[in-house]
């Protein structure tokens, strides 16, 4: 397998793991905090694929899906247009609410796409692109790719158990 191969599977598993831990979910279900200051599932998978949405689109050269289709306006939130979560308060956080898992789906889903058309034209090459240089050392194209999986893995997963907390409730 390639390096694209291995990076598109690493986000199909994403994939996976979002549609399980939102398919089906009245929005009571993805808005609930456990505990009242928890992230909800509708912040953990908007912030997960609009940071996945920031950083695939300036390391591809392109706008955010965010924009270029308008899930911005649809989603109608209380934040800066260009807002990924990084950093929210907990208020902020809370006003991260959806009015159906079909919107944070298709929005997560736009985004997984634009993201597995960029990664299934990358060669081991491109993977050593310096797309940072605000750190020490400098951040490739790579590093940065396996940073937003590893993140979004997490956010995922904490959406899952934010689930099946409230399952069994």
């Amino acid at each position: 397998m390639n390096c694209a191969g291995i990076l598109a599977d690493a986000f199909e598993r994403i994939h996976e793991a979002v549609h399980a831990a939102v398919d089906g979910l009245p929005p009571e279900d993805l808005n609930a905090r456990l505990g009242g200051e928890a992230n909800s599932i509708a912040w953990l998978v908007w912030h997960l694929a609009r940071v996945q949405d920031d950083h695939v689109a300036d390391a591809a050269g392109t706008e955010q899906v965010w924009f270029t289709q308008d899930w911005a306006a649809r989603f109608e939130l209380p934040l800066e247009r260009g807002s990924t979560g990084y950093g929210h308060s907990s208020a902020q956080a809370a006003s991260v609410r959806v009015a159906s898992a079909g919107l944070l789906l298709g929005y997560f889903d736009a985004v997984h796409e634009r993201t597995l058309g960029f990664v299934g034209g990358l060669d081991g090459q491109a993977l050593d692109r310096i797309v940072d240089d605000a750190w020490s050392p400098p951040v490739t194209l790579g590093v940065r790719l396996v940073s937003v999986i590893s993140d979004d893995l997490q956010h995922a997963g904490q959406a899952a158990f934010v689930r099946g907390s409230l399952q069994r409730r």
